[in-house]
């Protein structure tokens, strides 16, 4: 196939990745949008495989339904808890795909007499450089959602500046290698030292900065794959590569917008890193903690005219998705208003609240983002807070020395009435203590979010 023909047919799948991020963007739509960006990317795999000689198919074949099985199977057997820390890992498997490729191109293109143009190798050095930093930045990413280490951060003195002189030292030998210098431990070291540099990069980031942190990654990829394009003279994997970049980039700026914070802020505050004193402080003003039964709670709901639930990463945690679906029924069946207000940065992953609601099939009209959500609490007879904690923390109001003071946050103090569906006292995941939880119109229903939800259900059907 000549080159002519495969970029003709190559806009085949670039239109369907440009169509699936489209339909994307609305959860009515996405699985269509899945779809349609899963059938472009066959195709170009198989104009891929004809423009590079074809060769047996059997392996072609063999190859997809590894990859595709193993992808197909993660799909469906991991748990909606664990869907952040499966992002993190193929978003890693294609930082290291790219760097891979990095190393086998330069491998491919040293042989004398050749060598390689200066543009071949300034992009074979970035794309090894930056692909080993998603990779390993995601591998640190999963460790910290699976909480194999702690999601606290994890820094020492002087980190900051041993991370830039790092970096330093690592461009430099990618300047090197694209200078000329033809030696192929010159990328094994770019590639390893982006490695460590991912490993270091990621650690001092708190837990509550995840989401952030994945959608930086992911533009990371993108970024790798786009440059890989340039070496492999692949216009779908250039446009492919920044579509996701672009949309990566874009997402990180608007949940630091979300939160109030600068990027540097996000990636060098290591947020969620709270003193002893601090919280003692922030849990010691004289306030105290009322807590109800189910039934109770029941009778809120029942009575009220309009109810906003607020789901957080407990409700993930519960799986209690459809519980919280099936409440809703029977309070709009009773006449009650209801809706779910979602904060940006809510869960553990870009739109993870999103997913999980639409999972159990809730409208989508009445999902609120923030902006449109807060203005509705003043009007709300009772918000039911389920698993949540630092987006709604009023401490990112009125106190200066919290470590989200600024960030926007769901305003559900507003409302009448307020009931925290909690499993203990203990903070989120960001180690914040939430002044909410002590506020006498909030009362407190402790135990699983799922076996709460579930005896509310019973108790509201008499009513």
């Amino acid at each position: 196939m000549s080159s002519n023909t495969a970029n003709v047919l190559y806009l085949i799948p670039i239109v369907t990745f440009i169509l699936a991020l489209r339909f994307l963007s609305n959860p009515a739509h996405a699985r269509r949008g899945n779809q349609i960006g899963a059938a472009g990317m066959l195709v170009a795999i198989v104009v891929t495989w004809i423009r590079a000689g074809g060769g047996s198919w059997w392996v072609l074949v063999i190859g997809m339904l590894i990859g595709g099985g193993f992808g197909a199977v993660a799909a469906r057997k991991v748990k909606m808890t664990a869907m952040p820390q499966m992002v993190a890992l193929f978003n890693g498997v294609g930082g290291g795909a790219a760097a891979l490729i990095a190393l086998a191109e330069l491998h491919r293109l040293l042989p004398p007499p050749g060598r390689p143009h200066i543009d071949v190798l300034i992009a074979i050095a970035l794309s090894g450089l930056i692909g080993a930093i998603s990779f390993a930045g995601s591998m640190v990413a999963f460790a910290k959602l699976q909480e194999l280490i702690g999601g606290r951060p994890i820094t020492y003195p002087g980190q900051n500046i041993g991370n830039i002189v790092a970096l330093v030292v690592l461009v430099a030998f990618a300047v090197a290698l694209s200078a000329g210098v033809q030696d192929q431990w010159l990328l094994w070291l770019v590639v390893g030292g982006g490695a460590l540099f991912g490993v270091l990069f990621v650690l001092p980031i708190g837990g509550a900065d995840m989401p952030v942190v994945i959608s930086l990654l992911n533009a990371f990829t993108g970024l790798a794959v786009a440059i890989g394009g340039f070496e492999l003279e692949n216009n779908v994997l250039i446009v492919a590569g920044m579509l996701v970049g672009a949309s990566g980039t874009l997402l990180t700026l608007l949940m630091g917008r979300a939160m109030n914070r600068s990027l540097g802020n996000l990636l060098f505050g290591a947020f969620g890193k709270v003193t002893v004193e601090a919280a003692a402080v922030a849990a010691g003003d004289g306030g105290t903690v009322r807590s109800a039964s189910a039934e109770d709670v029941a009778v809120m709901l029942a009575y009220a005219h309009k109810v906003v639930f607020v789901p957080g990463y407990g409700l993930a945690v519960a799986q209690a998705q459809h519980d919280v679906r099936q409440l809703a029924d029977l309070l709009e069946a009773k006449g009650v208003e209801v809706s779910y207000a979602i904060h940006p940065v809510a869960g553990r992953m870009p739109g993870h609240m999103n997913v999980l609601l639409a999972e159990a099939n809730v409208p989508y009209p009445q999902l609120k983002e923030m902006d449109d959500a807060n203005p509705e609490f003043s009007r709300t007879d009772v918000a039911v807070v389920v698993g949540a904690n630092d987006v709604v923390n009023p401490d990112a109001r009125s106190n200066q020395g919290s470590p989200i003071y600024g960030m926007p946050i769901l305003n559900v103090d507003d409302a009448q009435a307020v009931v925290v569906l909690k499993r203990s006292m203990n903070p989120g995941f960001a180690g914040i203590e939430n002044p909410l939880f002590y506020n006498p119109k909030t009362v407190m229903l402790f135990g699983d979010a799922k076996a709460s939800i579930d005896q509310l259900i019973a108790d509201v059907k008499p009513l």
